[in-house]
């Protein structure tokens, strides 16, 4: 038999490293990030534009090099950005959008297999809720070609 066991705690220097208490936020910090994001929000519309000039492109390289694994890979990245850009930019309705594309796509062997049709019908309702200012899920287009477009992703994903 073995003699009587010894408990080691290592000591905890997580505290140490995020600067201190758990909790303790600070709130100056946060309404100058705030501050500093609603000065650039007068350029949210460009910098959106340029993301949807992105995606175009990347939808253009599909239908000129075809749909392989450089071309679906540089779309799928695409969407990863509108993904999280989408709500930053003042369009939640984008980063549903873009999010249900990258589950259709979110694994290099899932993005072979989709289909090029509900690809397109992501692309195609990005691009038409940002053209016709649509921001939220609370409008009824908004909320309709979200629900329609999640439910074509879950059936081809069972």
């Amino acid at each position: 038999m073995s003699g009587p066991a010894q408990v080691i705690r290592p000591p905890n220097t997580l505290r140490l490293k995020v600067g201190g208490g758990f909790g303790g936020v600070d709130a100056k910090a946060i309404a100058k990030a705030e501050e500093a994001l609603q000065a650039m929000s007068s350029q949210f519309a460009q910098w959106l534009q340029d993301e949807i000039e992105k995606l175009d492109k990347a939808q253009a390289d599909i239908r000129d090099k075809g749909y392989n694994t450089e071309t679906a890979e540089a779309l799928y990245f695409r969407a990863h950005d509108l993904k999280g850009l989408g709500t930053t930019y003042q369009y939640p309705l984008v980063t549903r959008l873009a999010g249900s594309l990258c589950k259709l796509m979110d694994a290099p062997e899932k993005r072979m297999a989709a289909p090029i049709v509900l690809v397109d019908a992501h692309i195609d309702a990005i691009r038409a809720v940002v053209r016709d200012k649509i921001q939220t899920d609370d409008h009824p287009v908004g909320q309709t070609l979200a629900e329609t477009l999640e439910a074509r992703v879950a059936e081809h994903a069972a």
